[in-house]
């Protein structure tokens, strides 16, 4: 367990906006915006679907008053994954976005990998909790 540094809650918490944020677009809004960034939709409503549960679990963590220290770096390896993975999806030939959708993919990676490294640097300034 960890005492999270503020900078690191604020990290986590700006993850759970986010990820809320893209959880509500993605999976409510799919159907439209499929055509609109040229993206299958199932892609979008699945990756919608994910992030209710991810951000469920980063708001109830930035909520915490000490935090799982193995969670917390779980966290951050995930948006590390995830901007990879967008990098991939983005430069693969998967998908076919159009100029909005490598835009949209590009831009959320960008986001994505910014929060890891926030993240990191909470980390690094949150100190070891004592057990009681």
């Amino acid at each position: 367990m960890i005492n999270p540094s503020p900078f690191l809650r604020r990290a986590i918490q700006a993850d759970a906006i986010f990820s809320g944020a893209s959880a509500a677009t993605l999976s409510i809004a799919a159907r439209a915006l499929a055509p609109l960034l040229n993206l299958p939709e199932p892609l979008l409503r699945e990756a919608g679907l994910f992030l209710v549960a991810y951000a469920a679990l980063v708001g109830w963590l930035g909520r915490r008053p000490v935090m799982p220290k193995m969670l917390v770096t779980m966290v951050i390896a995930g948006n590390a994954a995830w901007t990879l993975a967008s990098l991939a999806l983005l430069f693969g030939g998967a998908v076919a976005p159009n100029l909005l959708g490598e835009a949209v993919i590009a831009m959320q990676a960008i986001v994505v990998g910014v929060l890891a490294e926030l993240q990191f640097i909470g980390l690094r300034r949150s100190s070891s909790a004592v057990a009681a």
